[in-house]
C-alpha cells in the first residue's frame, strides 16, 4: 500500500469497477478508467501496406490512439502528473496486459512512477495484496497479444478481398478463427443433409410379479448384444412370436453402488454451456451478465465484486476460497457433506494460465438468496448457477445404488434397471446430468430374486430410425471449439456473434443454421485456403501464441513462418479468382431456371434469375427460409408530401419486403427511394448523416445512418440529442417494463439516468 502522504492513481479498464475498488483502497487512491483499449493498429497506413505493421522490419507494429479515446488519453496524462504513484490495474489476461502496456506508452511520466497490478477477484484481500506486490508489465504476454492481433488482421485483410472479388459483395469478411467456426457449422449441415436414416426396432415387454408391473427391454440373443440389429418389422414380429411362447425367469440380479464425483467449478466455456442449457442464455449475454457480477454490484454495504474474473481456462481454486467453502459446508450441511480430503481439480491442457482461478463466488458465504434483492433476474440466476456449481465442487461424492435385472426368455435376454440416490452429497446443490428423474424408476420394479418367474402381460415392438447429428447450438459450438483447441475463453462470444452478424449463420430454435451465403463463403475458403481453414493448423497457431507468452517462442519469427507461405497462397488465388454465382434450389417463377443470390447496391441481398438478362425476375431473399416461395406483393399506400427528385411528380408510399419506400407516381419515371423518418440526431460514426428510423426484414424497428451504404452505423435504440455528461458520447433511450432511462452508447461508460416524461 502507498504511504499515507502519497497519492496514487489507479487506472482500470472499466469505470464500473471504480466504486468497488475505491471502497477498498480509500481516499489516497483515485480510480480512473481507460475504457478498454486506447490504441490500435491504424486503419490505413501506406508505408505499411495498409496493415499497420511493417512486414519488412520484423513486423514492427505502428500503433495510434483510437480517435474517440483522445480525450481519455489527455485526461489520464494530465492526472498522472499530479500523483506520486500510478498503478495500472487492467484485466488479468493477455488483452489486459496489452492495454496496460499501451497506457504506459501514452503516459509522459517517469518509468519509476508506474507499476502493473492484477487481481482475479475484486475483494479487499486480493486488491490490497496486488497493491502491495506491484510488478513490471509482462512483455511476453504483450507480444503474444500483438502477434494474435497482427495474425487476425493479416488473415482478415488478405482473405476478405478474395471473397469480394469472387462474390461481388463488399460486406463479406474472413477471419482466422471465425471462418473455422463457420466451417464447423457448415460441415455439420453437410453431415445432416447426407445422412440416410436407418430403420431399426426395439422390443419391450410389460412384465409383472404379484401384480406389480414393470418394463424390460430386449438386450441379447444367445448372449450377443442385439441393440439396433433388428432391421425391419418382419424380424421384429418373428422375435415377438418367439417371446410369446417363452417362459420369463429372473436369471441375474446385479447390485452395485457407485460414487459420483462432483465436477470442477466453471471455466469460461463450461459456464457458457451451462448458462445456455440451464438458463437459456446466449454466450454473449452470459459474458455481459458475468462482467457486471465481477466488476461490482451495489449491496447495502456498497459496491461488491461478487465473482472472480470470468475469462479463464483454469480450474484452480485458491486455498482461501477452499477454506471458506469448507466452513460454509460444515456449518450449513454437516460433516458428511464435506469430503475426507479437499477436492482439488487439475486441467490437463498445456495452455491453461494457472495463475488464474476458476470462476467462483468471491464471497462463498454470500448465498444467492441473501443478496437476491440487490440483483436483477438475470444476475441472480447466473450468480446462483456459479455459486451452486462452486460450492458443489467442494462437497462430498454422491452415492448411487444401481440395480440391473436380467430376465431370460428362451435364447433371449431382457434387461430392466433402476438407480436410486442413497446419499445426495454434492447433488444437494448442483446436478450436471440432463436426466434428473432416474430415481423414479425404483418404485416401478418389484422386489425380485434370481430364479423368480415373472408374468409377461404384453410385448411391444417399436420402430425407430437413426438420427443425424444435431446442429450446433451456441453451447455445443463452444464445446467443439474448445475440444479442437480453437480460440480462447475471451473469444468465443465474439466469434459466435460475428458469424451471425455477417449473416453467415442464423439461429432458429437455439440451433445454428448456416445460410446459403455462409455455406458459399465457407466452401470457397476451404477449397482455396486449406491450411488456414484446417482445425489442427488453427489450434497449432493458438499453441504458438501460448508459447510466446511463456517465453518459449519469438513473436516475429512465428509471424514470419506464417506470412511467407500464406501470402504466396493468397497471391496465387487472386491471380485465378473469378466471379462465382451462389445458386439456390429456388426455381424462377417465370422461366424455371435456378435463382441466384445477388447483391444490391446498398449491401442488401435478393434472388435474381440465372437467365438474366433474358429473364429479369427477382425475388426477396426471404424466400430461402420460407416454406412456400411466393412473390413479394407490394401494396400501394397514401400519397406522401415529397416530390420526385427527377420529374417533380408526387411520390407515393409503397410496402416492399424491406419496409416502406417512396416511388414516383409517374408511370414513365417510377423513381424510388427509401423512406426513413429522421430522429434529428447526427450520426456518431461519420458525423455527416442523420440517424433515421429503419425497419428490418422481419419488421423490427432499428436506427441507422441515412448515408448508408457510405456509413454503416446501426443501433436498436433510439438516440436523443443530449450528450453523455461523462464522456460526450451519444445517449439512447432504453425502455423496459420496469424502467425508462437514457444510457450512454460508450460500452465502457456506466452513465445512465431516468427519463423525464417529455423525453
Amino acid at each position: 500500500m502507498a504511504k499515507k502522504s502519497e497519492k496514487t492513481l489507479v487506472i482500470v479498464e472499466s469505470p464500473a469497477k471504480s466504486k468497488t475498488i475505491k471502497k477498498i483502497l480509500g481516499d489516497n487512491y483515485q480510480i480512473e478508467a481507460s475504457y478498454g483499449h486506447i490504441r490500435n493498429l491504424p486503419t490505413k497506413d501506406p508505408k505499411t501496406d495498409n496493415l499497420g505493421f511493417d512486414v519488412n522490419n520484423n513486423f514492427e507494429p505502428k500503433f495510434e490512439i483510437i480517435p474517440n479515446k483522445k480525450d481519455v488519453v489527455k485526461k489520464l496524462n494530465d492526472l498522472s502528473k499530479k500523483f506520486d504513484n500510478i498503478l495500472i490495474a487492467s484485466d488479468p489476461d493477455r488483452e489486459g496486459e496489452a492495454i496496460a502496456w499501451h497506457v504506459r506508452q501514452i503516459l509522459t511520466v517517469p518509468d519509476e512512477k508506474i507499476k502493473r497490478i492484477e487481481f482475479n477477484e475484486i475483494t479487499p484481500k486480493a486488491v490490497k495484496y496486488s497493491v502491495e506486490h506491484p510488478r513490471e508489465i509482462n512483455m511476453d504476454m504483450v507480444q503474444a497479444q500483438q502477434t494474435r492481433q497482427i495474425l487476425d488482421k493479416l488473415v482478415g485483410y488478405k482473405l476478405s478481398p478474395v471473397l469480394w472479388k469472387q462474390m461481388g459483395n463488399y460486406n463479406l469478411s474472413a477471419g482466422r478463427v471465425q471462418s473455422v467456426a463457420l466451417r464447423m457449422i457448415c460441415e455439420r449441415e453437410d453431415e445432416i443433409e447426407a445422412f440416410i436414416p436407418q430403420e431399426y426396432w426395439s422390443i419391450h415387454a410389460e412384465l409383472s410379479k404379484e401384480g406389480k408391473i414393470f418394463e424390460a427391454e430386449l438386450s441379447k440373443y444367445k448372449n450377443k448384444a442385439i441393440e439396433k440389429t433388428i432391421k425391419n418389422e418382419e424380424q421384429a414380429r418373428k422375435i415377438v412370436e418367439e417371446l410369446k411362447s417363452s417362459e420369463f425367469n429372473v436369471s441375474k440380479i446385479t447390485n452395485k453402488t457407485t460414487k459420483r464425483k462432483p465436477t470442477a467449478p466453471f471455466i469460461t466455456s463450461t459456464l457458457q454451456r451451462a448458462a445456455s442449457s440451464k438458463l437459456g442464455f446466449g454466450v454473449q449475454k452470459t459474458m455481459q451478465v458475468a462482467q457486471k457480477l465481477y466488476e461490482g454490484i451495489e449491496l447495502e454495504s456498497g459496491a461488491v465484486g461478487l465473482i472472480t474474473y470470468m475469462r479463464t481456462d483454469s480450474v484452480r481454486v485458491s486455498d482461501d476460497a477452499m477454506a471458506m467453502a469448507k466452513d460454509f459446508i460444515l456449518n450449513n450441511y454437516g460433516e458428511k457433506y464435506y469430503p475426507e480430503k479437499a477436492n482439488i481439480y487439475v486441467k490437463g491442457k498445456q495452455n491453461v494460465q494457472d495463475a488464474h482461478e476458476a470462476i467462483r463466488p468471491s464471497y462463498p458465504d454470500k448465498t444467492p438468496e441473501s443478496i437476491k434483492q440487490y440483483l436483477d433476474n438475470d444476475q441472480y440466476r447466473l450468480y446462483k448457477l456459479i455459486w451452486e456449481k462452486f460450492m458443489s465442487s467442494q462437497m462430498a461424492n454422491a452415492e448411487i445404488a444401481n440395480k440391473t435385472i436380467d430376465i431370460s426368455a428362451g435364447d433371449y435376454t431382457l434387461k430392466a434397471g433402476t438407480s436410486k440416490t442413497i446419499f445426495d452429497g454434492f447433488l444437494k446443490l448442483y446436478n450436471d446430468s440432463e436426466d434428473e428423474q432416474e430415481a423414479e424408476k425404483e418404485a416401478k420394479i418389484p422386489d425380485l430374486n434370481e430364479g423368480d418367474k415373472v408374468d409377461c402381460n404384453k410385448i411391444s415392438p417399436k420402430q425407430h430410425f437413426t438420427q443425424p447429428p444435431p446442429r450446433y447450438n451456441e453451447a455445443s459450438l463452444v464445446k467443439a471449439l474448445e475440444e479442437h483447441g480453437i480460440g480462447r475463453p475471451s473469444t468465443y462470444a465474439t466469434i459466435i456473434t460475428v458469424i451471425q452478424t455477417r449473416k453467415y449463420v442464423e439461429k432458429k430454435d437455439k440451433a445454428l443454421h448456416p445460410t446459403i451465403l455462409g455455406r458459399a463463403v465457407s466452401k470457397q475458403l476451404v477449397e482455396q485456403f486449406s491450411d488456414i481453414m484446417d482445425y489442427k493448423f488453427t489450434a497449432g497457431m493458438e499453441e504458438k501464441l501460448d508459447k510466446i507468452a511463456e517465453k518459449k517462442a519469438v513473436w516475429n519469427k512465428v509471424l514470419k513462418e506464417f506470412y511467407d507461405p500464406f501470402m504466396e497462397e493468397v497471391q496465387s488465388v487472386m491471380k485465378t479468382a473469378h466471379k462465382i454465382n451462389i445458386e439456390t434450389n429456388i426455381k424462377c417463377p417465370k422461366c424455371g431456371k435456378p435463382m441466384l443470390v445477388k447483391n444490391g447496391k446498398n449491401g442488401s441481398q435478393f434472388l435474381g434469375c440465372s437467365g438474366y438478362p433474358e429473364c429479369k425476375s427477382i425475388m426477396s431473399i426471404n424466400v430461402l427460409t420460407e416454406q412456400d416461395a411466393q412473390d413479394e406483393q407490394e401494396q400501394e399506400s397514401e400519397v406522401s408530401q415529397e416530390k420526385c427528385e427527377k420529374c417533380g411528380s408526387e411520390m407515393i408510399f409503397k410496402n416492399g419486403p424491406y419496409g416502406k419506400y417512396l416511388q414516383c407516381k409517374n408511370e414513365e419515371c417510377k423513381h424510388r427511394k427509401p423512406y426513413h423518418k429522421s430522429t434529428g440526431v447526427t450520426c456518431p460514426k461519420c458525423g455527416q448523416g442523420e440517424i433515421v428510423f429503419k425497419k428490418s426484414k422481419k419488421g423490427t424497428v432499428f436506427f441507422g445512418c441515412n448515408r448508408y451504404p457510405d456509413c454503416d452505423y446501426v443501433s436498436w435504440y433510439e438516440p436523443v440529442k443530449e450528450k453523455c455528461p461523462n464522456c460526450g458520447s451519444m445517449l439512447v433511450k432504453k425502455i423496459t417494463k420496469n424502467a425508462k432511462k437514457l444510457e450512454c452508447t460508450n460500452k465502457e461508460c456506466a452513465f445512465t439516468k431516468e427519463m423525464e416524461e417529455e423525453e
